[in-house]
């Protein structure tokens, strides 16, 4: 029954149509939207790509505005996410990522803090708190110019690196962009070739079983991953303050080096 609630979540299909597909799939949750979407029971898939867990995500960028730092501290409530102790526990490991860059989760647990390791930091407030916590993510980037947005009081964090100097403006407008549209890529031929011709393939069977004729589907499907192109790639997304405008217009000359989205 769990499965077919967060299928229904993620597709709005009725509860008969989910339980058939999750039966059909083996219950591979992706597999059956997968059928779904086939059958053109469900219009769109909800990507799997947001944690339950609750915390608080920090970013920070440089003096220099050349590097972008995002860090995720996780803890089981939202109540003690905003915990002035928590807090500041995420903002004084931040700030370790931002001096030392640690290679991995590894590395930064083992760092000093007061004489005292992040790991065994983290375990004491735990421990006085009374709720599991530990650390999802970290990420350093850099470029030209950098920007680090924090949306929903820290429940999101983006960074964008662009590979032109003084843009600061314009680095934080596309970082709001990922923030509100979610990309999967900057460029349509980032696009992984498995992924593609898995949409392509879900296409031509919706438009196979509304008749359309044969003739015509590869035309028609190559519209409409022109529109898929326009969802998931950055530069082919409507810009949120100008819908006239995509971001590759916004950006001309500019390349967008590299983007990181965090989400709780």
């Amino acid at each position: 029954m769990e499965l077919i609630k967060q299928l229904r979540e993620m597709t709005g299909a009725g509860i008969v149509d989910c339980k058939k597909a999750l039966d059909e799939a083996g219950n591979d949750i992706n597999k059956a939207v997968e059928i779904l979407r086939k059958k053109g029971i469900s219009k769109a898939a909800k990507r799997l790509d947001r944690d339950a867990n609750e915390g608080i995500i920090k970013v920070a960028v440089s003096d220099d505005q050349t590097e972008a730092y995002a860090f995720e501290l996780n803890s089981e409530t939202d109540f003690v996410s905003r915990n002035e102790k928590f807090q500041a526990l995420a903002e004084a490991i931040l700030n370790l990522v931002k001096i030392n860059k640690p290679a991995n989760v590894e590395e930064l647990l083992a760092m000093s803090m007061e004489g005292v390791t992040v790991k065994d930091t983290i375990a004491t407030l735990s421990g006085t708190i009374g709720e599991k916590m530990d650390i999802k993510n970290f990420t350093t980037i850099s470029g030209a110019t950098v920007a680090a947005y924090s949306h929903l009081g820290g429940r999101m964090g983006v960074l964008v690196a662009l590979d032109q100097a003084d843009k600061a403006d314009l680095a934080m407008d596309v970082a709001m962009q990922v923030a509100a549209a979610n990309p999967k890529y900057i460029l349509p031929s980032e696009v992984d070739p498995a992924e593609m011709e898995k949409e392509k393939d879900i296409y031509k069977e919706q438009l196979l079983k509304e008749g359309k004729p044969a003739e015509m589907v590869d035309k028609i499907v190559e519209g409409k991953m022109g529109k898929y192109y326009s969802e998931v790639c950055l530069m082919e997304q409507e810009y949120i303050k100008d819908d006239k405008k995509k971001i590759k217009d916004l950006l001309g000359s500019i390349k967008v080096l590299k983007f990181v989205r965090y989400s709780l």
